[in-house]
């Protein structure tokens, strides 16, 4: 009984010792998973933190490259010039904001890439307007290919122009059942006798032939003749009035129903510019549009 006694008392503290390994040994791993994970957590965020401040830099050279580009711009318009130097103004405000940043939050850099497309989507605009407006660029468009080329790839023509050229463009070759022939424009003095000087001009009149097809619809049309200044504005009465070319709706400079069966027909178009803003020398465009296709193109100069 002694025996077993002592026996029983040698094994306990065993017993005691085993259960208190387990426990330093599971605390071990605890701690070496907790240490694990911090150190992936702390190289984790060292690499979140690289990137954001990657894209700071990123934004900051952006901004450099606005000024730069806003510095470059040139115009003789008052209202763009006060437009450029309010948006240039912003640009460096920000540049400077972005260079005080240390460390930048993700939120941070969000605003800051959407302030960079906006003004880079406003010097986008200011730059359709100088182009509208200047016409030194032209110039150098038609003298210097590739310097057009470099022009064009920075400033881009308002959504709306560049949908009625690509519209116009797509459908001249569908253009096959009517044509205008000896499509010509001229100016009439308040006599009606021609002219091509804007100052002795009341009148723009669009002159020409309706094709023979025996194919063609017969009836009433609607002829549509749009005359496109030097300065690339197009003259209008009335922004309403619209026709259908295509799936668009574009506004027009003038129209004339004509009743055609089939035969060459003589039409005459004409714009009155009585009361309106006195004409500009230059070249002017013609379009001419029946049952929703383009039939002509031409232009004309108008001296001083």
């Amino acid at each position: 009984m002694t025996d077993q006694i002592k026996e029983e008392t040698q094994q306990t503290p065993k017993k005691s010792i085993d259960k208190k390994n387990i426990i330093v040994i599971a605390l071990s791993v605890i701690l070496l998973i907790t240490i694990g994970l911090f150190i992936f957590q702390r190289r984790e965020h060292r690499s979140i933190v690289s990137e954001l401040n990657n894209e700071k830099d990123s934004i900051r050279v952006e901004l450099e490259e606005l000024v730069i580009d806003y510095d470059s711009v040139k115009t003789d318009n008052e209202q763009l010039n006060n437009s450029l130097l309010v948006t240039q103004n912003e640009i460096k405000n920000l540049l400077v904001e972005v260079e005080q940043v240390k460390k930048a939050s993700y939120t941070e850099i969000m605003k800051y890439r959407d302030q960079v497309n906006t003004l880079r989507g406003i010097m986008k605009d200011l730059y359709t307007q100088i182009d509208s407006l200047n016409e030194r660029n032209k110039v150098l468009y038609a003298e210097n290919q590739e310097v057009k080329q470099m022009y064009s790839e920075e400033k881009s023509r308002s959504e709306q122009l560049e949908r009625e050229k690509q519209s116009l463009e797509q459908t001249v070759k569908r253009a096959q059942m009517l044509e205008s022939l000896d499509l010509r424009g001229t100016g009439l003095n308040p006599r009606n006798r021609e002219t091509m000087k804007v100052a002795r001009t009341q009148k723009l009149m669009i002159s020409f032939t309706l094709s023979k097809n025996l194919t063609a619809k017969r009836g009433p049309k609607n002829i549509y003749v749009r005359i496109m200044r030097p300065d690339q504005l197009l003259l209008i009465n009335d922004e309403e009035e619209t026709f259908r070319f295509q799936d668009l709706k574009i506004p027009y400079t003038a129209m004339r129903e004509v009743n055609y069966e089939g035969m060459e027909l003589p039409v005459n178009i004409y714009w009155d510019n009585t009361g309106k803003k006195p004409l500009m020398p230059g070249t002017y465009t013609v379009d001419v549009f029946a049952d929703g296709y383009n039939i002509g193109t031409t232009t004309f100069v108008m001296r001083q």
